[in-house]
């Protein structure tokens, strides 16, 4: 009863089998469909026998699949070059090896710098480039200018200075501004003047005054016009004297001269200087006051000889002064004198700048930048991105991560630590500024590996075996074909002992060969040879052959008797 459960159970298990086996998909194949589908057919081949293939997938007779053929996969395994020393590429190992901070070379790989075209193409660890410190920086598009640097000096603008004189000789009775640096308003009265002149003149005025109301009802006309001319005249000379407008309206209401009368600021600003005091006599020549409306300041500067080419009128301009840090005042260039210094060899140049909080003060000393030869849209990056090297001028693009290139662009204006780039770097790329002399060296080493390559690739080109084609001599004539030659089918050589001689010797020294010790040859029966049984004496022998007429002879004399 065991046997057949056992049996029976063998006999389901061999069913259920061929039943699955049956129903399941193609499994002939033991390669998964997507390395299949990633590998390239190259044809197809009978099963049966190999040399038999079709290009497209067939059965043979037996109605067996051919089996595809696939093209070999290229190796992934780089070729290692070299090791390289990961904190001095200039340090190379042919085997790994260890630095003596315990770090390992890192190794460098065949092609690996020119994988996009570039040579010097350089790939880092992103460990390494964490550890050298490598920083990077995009290349902006923005307004660029050249800047020159000069020291300057505030000034009063000289068109908002004023001087204030007396009109008339006077003596000062009193005066209301007494302090320099004293700001003033237009208008402000600033002091009283006593002159006999000008009391006589509002006499007069006066006067003209009541003899046109006596006069000014006269039925004859020229009269009454004649009263209000001297009226008008009058009050003119008052005014050119500086009497103040209201001090003329008050003499006529109070018909009553004064004694004194007031001198009014012309112009709002800062008292620079006061000539006079209280009871001082003075006259048009005393200058009573300075004032200068500081609201707007002149600064100047010396600008070299070299510079001065790139300097023009309208340039903007900063201002720096040490006593505001921080702050940037912004003017512009107004003015370059047409005379140099001839100490300094400088061309000393005009700003205007506005002061309006009178931060500004004359005989200041500033730092002036002036920002000429200004360009829109320039392509500007920082100039610590560039490697200077001779007439050159290189930066490295990063092209991902831990992967820079090299590039040789071509520099513009340089200026405040930037440099704007004419050709080689778009806006937007990113450029190392930090430890790109180090990557410079690795570049440079890359490079010279892919010369040195492409030297040695050359080199096996070019050194291949050529093997000559088989000559053919089956339809050479060894005949002599002139009267009385010996055929040279009829030379027997056979005995001919070469074994002795010495076969190092140069061609152009066979005059020195020595063939004492050659065996005699024999002549064989049945030839016409008249040979003798003499030896062939190899001393005696000249191989000079100093002209064609012995060569010619030993041709025709086949036994070779040189006696």
């Amino acid at each position: 009863m065991n046997k057949t459960n056992i049996i029976t159970a063998l006999v389901m298990l061999g069913i259920g089998l061929g039943i699955g086996i049956w129903f399941s998909p193609d499994s002939t194949s033991l390669v998964h469909p997507s390395t299949v589908a990633e590998r390239e057919v190259l044809f197809y081949r009978n099963p049966m026998n190999p040399e038999v293939t079709s290009p497209i997938p067939v059965k043979d007779s037996m109605g067996m699949d051919y089996v595809p053929v696939y093209a070999e996969k290229k190796s992934t395994v780089k070729e290692v070059l070299y090791y390289r020393n990961p904190m001095n590429p200039d340090i190379t190992s042919p085997t790994p090896a260890k630095d003596s901070m315990g770090m390992d070379y890192v190794p460098a790989y065949a092609n690996e710098g020119n994988a996009d075209g570039v040579v010097g193409t350089v790939k880092i660890d992103p460990v390494v480039v964490q550890n050298i410190g490598v920083r990077t920086q995009f290349a902006l598009n923005k307004t660029f200018s050249r800047t020159i640097r000069a020291v300057g000096r505030v000034d009063f603008d000289e068109q908002r200075i004023a001087r204030i004189h007396p009109k008339v000789d006077g003596w000062i009775e009193s005066i209301f501004v007494d302090k320099t640096g004293q700001s003033v308003d237009q208008n402000d009265i600033l002091l009283d003047i006593y002159s006999p002149k000008l009391v006589s003149t509002q006499q007069e005025y006066l006067l003209a005054i009541n003899n046109l109301s006596v006069l000014g009802d006269s039925p004859i006309a020229e009269i009454g016009r004649g009263a209000q001319t001297l009226v008008n005249s009058s009050r003119e000379r008052l005014k050119l004297l500086d009497v103040p407008e209201h001090q003329i309206d008050e003499l006529e209401q109070t018909q009553k001269v004064k004694k004194t009368l007031h001198i009014h600021s012309p112009a709002a600003g800062t008292i620079i200087q006061i000539g006079a005091r209280s009871g001082q006599f003075v006259t048009p020549r005393t200058e009573l006051y300075m004032i200068v409306d500081l609201a707007q300041v002149w600064v100047y500067a010396d600008v070299y000889e070299y510079e001065l080419p790139w300097v023009k009128i309208g340039d903007a301009a900063e201002m720096r002064l040490a006593s505001v840090p921080g702050r940037v005042f912004k003017g512009s260039l107004s003015y370059i004198y047409p005379y140099a210094e001839s100490k300094t060899r400088t061309t000393r140049v005009r700003l205007i700048f506005d002061n309006p909080d009178q931060l500004l003060r004359p005989e200041m000393l500033a730092e002036i930048l002036i920002r000429s030869d200004t360009r829109e849209n320039a392509i500007v990056i920082p100039s610590e991105a560039v490697i200077r090297s001779g007439d050159r001028a290189q930066v490295f693009v990063k092209r991902g991560p831990g992967k820079f290139e090299p590039r040789l662009v071509t520099l513009g204006v340089e200026s405040g630590g930037e440099v704007s780039v004419l050709d080689g770097v778009s806006e937007g790329e990113e450029l190392v500024t930090s430890a790109n002399f180090l990557i410079d060296s690795e570049s440079k080493l890359k490079e010279a590996t892919a010369k040195m390559m492409e030297t040695l690739n050359a080199k096996k080109a070019g050194s291949a075996i050529i093997v000559p084609e088989k000559a053919d001599h089956s339809t050479m004539n060894m005949s002599d074909s002139r009267e009385g030659a010996e055929p040279l089918s009829t030379m027997d050589h056979s005995k001919m002992d070469h074994s002795k001689m010495d076969m190092s010797l140069p061609r152009s020294s066979d005059s020195a060969m020595d063939h004492g010790d050659m065996e005699k040859p024999t002549p064989q029966k049945g030839t016409d040879n008249n040979q003798s049984d003499e030896a062939i004496d190899g001393k005696d022998m000249d191989m000079q052959m100093p002209d064609e007429q012995t060569s010619e002879s030993m041709t025709r004399d086949g036994n070779h008797n040189h006696d």
